[in-house]
């Protein structure tokens, strides 16, 4: 009888763990999938080909999302105003290039932001690349003042050059 009650307490034990092991890598999981913020591509082909099939610019943000104060200004000040979303919905594909500190990222993610870093030389975040349609880069910026109508206009002048 002891013994059976000690086996019975035993698969319980297991069934429990194996039960938090599940919920952890559920966890885990959804955390390392966590995308870019709303409205940003992850994937440099997806965001080529959209930005090819829609004839538009490709903005490319090299950052840093969750440690990069300059980062966080810059996402805080443009890319989350109305006139911002409402330009770039109009004349962009966006693309995130993230180098998180406290979120994982897919191995294949990961490589791409790495690959695209030395291939762009990016030496500090936030870095923003523009591309023509071809992947051509056309221009570079990094964070300004002077909000959505500053970071516009100097968008427009690559546009045009």
């Amino acid at each position: 009888m002891l013994a059976r009650k000690a086996k019975l307490r035993e698969t319980l034990l297991v069934k429990m763990f194996r039960s938090v092991l599940v919920a952890a890598a559920l966890s885990v999981l959804a955390f390392s999938t966590a995308s870019a913020k709303p409205g940003w591509l992850t994937d440099l082909k997806q965001a080529q080909e959209q930005a090819k099939n829609d004839k538009k610019l490709l903005l490319v943000d090299f950052t840093g999302s969750d440690w990069c104060g300059w980062c966080i200004k810059l996402d805080r000040e443009v890319f989350s105003k109305p006139e911002f979303k409402e330009y770039a919905d109009k004349n962009l594909v966006l693309l995130e290039v993230d180098f998180p500190r406290g979120r994982e990222q897919s191995p294949t993610e990961r490589a791409q932001n790495e690959q695209l870093l030395m291939k762009y030389e990016v030496e500090g975040f936030p870095t923003l690349i523009v591309l023509d349609s071809e992947g051509k880069p056309l221009g570079m910026l990094g964070y300004m003042p002077g909000g959505p109508s500053a970071f516009i206009a100097e968008l427009e002048k690559i546009k045009k050059s």
